[in-house]
């Protein structure tokens, strides 16, 4: 099996290209974190929150396009909260809409692998009337919660990959 890494972390991880998004862009009251722990895994948490018609926080990381042709399937390592959360890509940063699965957590680490070709077409939580991801490239990555109910949520990433 060959492996291309988007992202790796460790203690020495420079996590600067990789951005909360939330709720507060639409008038939402929601609040993410991202930071590396002590063992040097990427943590995002935080609140949701549905005040004001909120309900969504996000974690973006944006990168330089990497040719996905070779690969079917985007591998994440995580340690979640048990809570449901959405992966979503972008084949080009300036496209408006993602690919996106969901998928849920345990509390214990898991390695998740989603096929790329399943991943489905979404702008502002709807689906489109395109194909699913049969593209040749990513320059973008995120996960994002918004299960319709106030929460605290907590997702540890080691790494994510495609295969």
């Amino acid at each position: 099996m060959r492996f291309l890494p988007i992202f790796k972390f460790d203690k020495k991880t420079d996590i600067s290209q990789w951005s909360i998004i939330d709720d507060v862009v639409m008038g939402g009251k929601s609040s993410g974190e991202f930071c590396l722990n002590e063992k040097g895994n990427g943590v995002f948490q935080g609140r949701v929150s549905l005040e004001n018609n909120g309900g969504f926080s996000s974690l973006r990381y944006r990168f330089s396009a990497l040719n996905s042709t070779a690969y079917s399937k985007i591998i994440i390592t995580i340690k979640g909260d048990g809570k449901s959360y959405k992966l979503r890509f972008k084949t080009k940063q300036s496209d408006s809409h993602s690919y996106i699965t969901h998928f849920n957590t345990s509390k214990n680490w898991e390695t998740l692998a989603f096929s790329m070709a399943e991943m489905e077409p979404i702008f502002r939580g709807r689906k489109l009337d395109l194909p699913n991801y049969k593209d040749t490239t990513i320059e973008e990555i995120a996960f994002i919660i918004g299960n319709k109910e106030e929460e605290h949520f907590k997702l540890e990433i080691d790494e994510i990959l495609l295969e």
